[in-house]
C-alpha cells in the first residue's frame, strides 16, 4: 500500500478515541448557525481576537470540525504562519480540506484525536478549541489538555470557547439548551482542568455577544 493510500485509509477509519464524534459533517455548519442564532461568523472572529493570533504564528485548532475557525486563524496568521486543524471525525476533515482548497488556503488538516497529538513538544504559539470540549468526558479533557500544553511553546496561548451553563429561564429556553444536550459539560469547571494541565494566567469570561458561549484562556509559562 502506498503512503498516500495508507493515509487515506487511516483518515477513513479515524483514530480510536473515547470522545463523541460528529459524523454528519455536511449538516454541521447549518446546525452551528442555528445554535448561534446566525452569529457563527462573529463568534469565529471574536475567538481569533481572544486568542490574539498574529502574523507568523503557528496555530493548532483542536476539534476543528469543518474548518471555519481554522480558516479564520490562517487568515490572521498569514502566509508565514503554520496552521493545523485536527478532528477525530474523518467526515469533518474531508469537508474542511475542501473548504481550504476552494479558498486557496494552505492548512494542514489531519484526522487525529486530542489525547494523542502527532506533534513535537513546543510546536505551536496558539491552540484553539471551539465548541468541542463538551463532547469529551473529564478524563479525556485532562489528557487532551496535557497534550495541548505539551505541544505549545513557552509563552504559548490556549483559548477554549464553549457553551456555558444557563441560569435564567431565557437561557433554558434558548436553541442551545433545546437542541444540545451537553451544555453543562462545556466551560463550567474547565478552568480547574486547564490549571491542572499546567497552564498559568487562567481566566474565563463571556464572548461578549452571546451569553451562553464563554471562553477559558491560559498561557504556558515554562
Amino acid at each position: 500500500m502506498s503512503a498516500s493510500h495508507h493515509h487515506a485509509a487511516a483518515d477513513q477509519a479515524g483514530p480510536v478515541t473515547d470522545g463523541k464524534l460528529i459524523r454528519w459533517a455536511h449538516r454541521y455548519d447549518m446546525v452551528v448557525k442555528l445554535l448561534t442564532l446566525g452569529l457563527d461568523r462573529t463568534l469565529r472572529e471574536r475567538t481569533a481576537d481572544l486568542a490574539q493570533i498574529r502574523p507568523g504564528d503557528s496555530v493548532l485548532d483542536v476539534g476543528c470540525g469543518t474548518g471555519d475557525l481554522t480558516l479564520v486563524a490562517k487568515a490572521r496568521a498569514g502566509s508565514d504562519g503554520w496552521v493545523c486543524g485536527i478532528d477525530a471525525a474523518p467526515e469533518m476533515i474531508e469537508v474542511a480540506r475542501a473548504k481550504a482548497l476552494k479558498q486557496g488556503r494552505e492548512i494542514d488538516f489531519r484526522v487525529e484525536a486530542i489525547e494523542r497529538l502527532p506533534f513535537d513538544d513546543d510546536s505551536f504559539d496558539v491552540a484553539l478549541s471551539s465548541m468541542m470540549m463538551h463532547h469529551l468526558p473529564d478524563d479525556l479533557k485532562r489528557a487532551g489538555l496535557r497534550e495541548v500544553y505539551r505541544v505549545l511553546k513557552p509563552g504559548g496561548r490556549l483559548l477554549v470557547v464553549d457553551f456555558r451553563r444557563g441560569t435564567t429561564l431565557h437561557d433554558h429556553l434558548s436553541p442551545v439548551n433545546l437542541i444540545h444536550p451537553h451544555v453543562s459539560a462545556g466551560i463550567d469547571g474547565l478552568p480547574t482542568l486547564v490549571k491542572a494541565a499546567g497552564f498559568s494566567q487562567v481566566e474565563t469570561g463571556s464572548t461578549g455577544f452571546f451569553p451562553m458561549v464563554g471562553y477559558v484562556r491560559g498561557e504556558v509559562s515554562r
